[in-house]
């Protein structure tokens, strides 16, 4: 009997919404549920570990992954690039793993190009104030990286329809009830 096939789950949002934070706890309550780690340019932030929050990879080794097809999904941001391995998802998907990914908006519009049955979840901030405030609050960029992140954030909320559901993170207990309830009903 051959297993079914698992569901990919696509978290997607602004910097600094809380994706991470809300994904850690649904991780810990959900074993059936496996994070897909991507690969990127950009240097280790303190307690980051290769393979386990990213795979870090030069820019040329990242431009020979682009080339050779193996990203589902790729974006250059302030001069760094993240993408997810598609032989990775695959493998994961076929074996009936359900995959999360916790990536960009411009990424998660091009995994739904490729896999129609992705389930896209865009997770808001309460208010521009309160994700600006979380940025600096996380001090791990600089003023101009922070100013890039706010500048693209107005892009990334007009492809707000583009997705089936979306979470407020305002109250951080409320919004992973209401992302489990979600989760819980597509894997049925």
């Amino acid at each position: 009997m051959q297993n079914k096939k698992g569901k990919l789950f696509v978290i997607s949002g602004p910097s600094g919404v809380g994706k991470g934070t809300l994904l850690s706890e649904i991780l810990a309550k959900n074993s059936d549920l496996k994070l897909s780690i991507s690969y990127t340019t950009r240097k280790p932030r303190p307690n980051e570990r290769h393979g386990v929050n990213y795979f870090y990879v030069t820019k040329d080794e990242f431009n020979d992954l682009i080339k050779n097809d193996k990203l589902l999904e790729w974006a250059e941001f302030a001069g760094n690039c993240y993408g997810t391995g598609i032989d990775i998802i695959n493998k994961e998907l076929l074996k009936g793993t359900n995959v999360v990914l916790e990536i960009d908006v411009q990424g998660a519009l091009q995994v739904k190009e490729k896999i129609e049955d992705a389930i896209l979840i865009f997770i808001l901030p309460p208010s521009f104030e309160e994700l600006k405030s979380r940025l600096v609050g996380r001090e791990t960029e600089t003023q101009e990286a922070i100013a890039a992140r706010l500048a693209f954030v107005e892009k990334e909320l007009n492809q707000i329809d583009k997705f089936h559901y979306n979470v407020v993170n305002d109250k951080i207990d409320e919004a992973r009830i209401q992302l489990q309830e979600i989760i819980d009903k597509e894997k049925i």
